[in-house]
C-alpha cells in the first residue's frame, strides 16, 4: 500500500470523527432551536465569538465521550515497523487492524492519531471535575467571608494569599512529586478538600427547604448518602462497591489543582459578595428574617452566577494548560499515558525530523483552551447585556 496524500488523510480523519460531527449538529440543532427558552446558555448563540468557542471545547468533548470509537489503533500498543512513522504510512502487515497510521507514529511505534484523541479524555477527566470542586471551595468559603467578614474573613483572606504568594509551577511541582505519593498528604489533603462539595451541596439544600422538612430531610439525605459514598472512595480509595476510586497518581495531580485553584476562587467569591450584600434585595431578604446561610445561597450566589461562570470557562483553560504543563515534565498521571503534555515532551525530541508526534497533541491542546478562552469570552459579552 502506498502513503496517503494529506486530503486521503483528512479524510479518513473526517470519516474517523463522524461521531463526533453527528453529536455536534445535534447539540446545535437543538440549542438554536430552543435558545429563547435556555437563559444565558441560550444567548450564547447569539454570538459568533461564544458559538465558535462552544464548537471547539465540545468537539473535544464528543472525541473524549466517543474516543473508543474514533481511534484506529490501541494508544498504547507498538506496532513493529511504524516507530516515527510519517503520516498516512501504511502497517507492514495490517492482521485485522486499521491499515494506516494516519497522523504517523511516535518514537515508540504509537499511533499518533489514537493518543492524541484518547489525550482528550485524559485532560477532560480532570480539568472540568478539578475546577468545579475548587468552585464549590471556593465559594464556601468566600460567601460566608464577604458577607460576615470579621476576623473569619481576615484569617481565610490571610491563608489564600499565603497559598497564592507561592510559585503556582513550583507549587504543583511539590505536590505532585513522587516522593508525595508515599506520604499520607495526598490523602489528608483529599480528605479535607473532597468533603467540602457535599457540606456545599448539603448547607444549599437545607437552606433552602428549612421550611418544607419532608423535602429537606429527603434531599440532604439522598446528597449525604450518595456524597459520603464518593468521597469514601475518592478521598480514601475505601468505596466497599468500587464505583468511585483514583489511582494516587491522578490523585495527586487532582488534590494539587483543586488546592491551587481554590485560593484564587475565594478571592473572586469574596470580592464579589462584599459588592452584592449592599444590594436592596439582600436588604429585603434580612427584613423578612432570612437566615445568613439563605441569603448568601439564594439571594446572593444566583446573581453572582455571570462572572462565574466566565471564571469557571476560563479556569478549565488553566488547568489544562497546568496539566500539560505537568505531563510535559513527566509529573502528571501515569508515564505512558497519552495526555497531552507527556506526548508532546516525547515528541520534542525529534521535533526538527519528526515534528508530527508534538505538533499534533500541541495543536489540540491549543485548540482546546482556544476554545475555552472563546468560551469564556461570547457567555461575558452575553452576560453584560442582561
Amino acid at each position: 500500500m502506498d502513503t496517503l496524500g494529506w486530503l486521503d488523510i483528512l479524510g479518513r480523519i473526517a470519516v474517523q470523527l463522524l461521531p463526533v460531527w453527528v453529536a455536534l449538529v445535534a447539540v446545535f440543532a437543538i440549542s438554536i432551536t430552543f435558545k429563547r427558552r435556555l437563559g444565558l446558555y441560550g444567548k450564547l448563540f447569539d454570538s459568533n465569538v461564544g458559538m465558535v468557542g462552544f464548537a471547539l471545547v465540545m468537539f473535544w468533548v464528543f472525541a473524549a465521550v466517543f474516543a473508543d470509537w474514533i481511534i484506529t489503533h490501541d494508544p498504547l500498543a507498538q506496532i513493529s515497523g511504524m516507530r516515527n512513522a510519517t503520516p498516512g504510512s501504511p502497517l507492514r502487515d495490517p492482521d485485522g487492524r486499521y491499515e494506516y497510521f494516519l497522523l504517523g507514529g511516535d518514537a515508540l511505534a504509537r499511533d499518533v492519531f489514537s493518543r492524541m484523541v484518547m489525550g482528550a479524555r485524559e485532560v477532560l477527566r480532570i480539568a472540568p471535575f478539578a475546577a468545579m470542586i475548587s468552585f464549590m471551595i471556593g465559594i464556601t468559603l468566600g460567601l460566608p467571608a464577604g458577607y460576615i467578614g470579621g476576623r473569619f474573613d481576615t484569617g481565610l483572606t490571610f491563608v489564600a494569599n499565603l497559598v497564592l504568594a507561592f510559585p503556582v509551577i513550583l507549587l504543583f511541582f511539590l505536590l505532585v512529586a513522587p516522593e508525595i505519593q508515599e506520604t499520607a498528604i495526598p490523602r489528608v489533603m483529599a480528605g479535607v478538600l473532597f468533603i467540602v462539595p457535599v457540606i456545599f451541596f448539603t448547607v444549599l439544600l437545607n437552606a433552602r427547604f428549612f421550611t418544607q422538612p419532608a423535602k429537606r430531610n429527603l434531599y440532604v439525605g439522598g446528597v449525604l448518602l450518595v456524597g459520603l459514598w464518593a468521597y469514601s472512595g475518592l478521598a480514601f480509595n475505601a468505596d466497599p462497591l468500587g464505583v468511585w476510586g483514583m489511582s494516587p497518581n491522578l490523585l495527586n495531580v487532582f488534590v494539587a489543582v483543586v488546592f491551587v485553584n481554590s485560593p484564587t476562587v475565594f478571592r473572586i467569591v469574596r470580592g464579589i459578595t462584599l459588592d452584592i450584600k449592599t444590594r436592596d434585595y439582600v436588604a429585603a431578604a434580612q427584613t423578612r428574617g432570612e437566615g445568613p446561610w439563605y441569603i448568601m445561597l439564594w439571594e446572593i450566589l444566583p446573581n453572582a452566577r455571570g462572572p462565574l461562570i466566565v471564571d469557571f470557562c476560563l479556569r478549565i483553560g488553566y488547568t489544562t494548560i497546568l496539566l500539560g504543563t505537568l505531563g510535559f515534565f513527566g509529573l502528571g498521571v501515569a508515564p505512558e499515558s497519552p495526555d497531552w503534555g507527556s506526548t508532546i515532551n516525547q515528541g520534542r525530541r525529534l521535533l526538527t525530523i519528526y515534528p508530527h508526534a508534538a505538533l499534533a497533541p500541541a495543536l489540540a491542546l491549543m485548540s482546546l483552551v482556544l476554545g475555552l478562552n472563546l468560551l469564556a469570552d461570547g457567555l461575558r459579552e452575553e452576560s453584560l447585556k442582561d
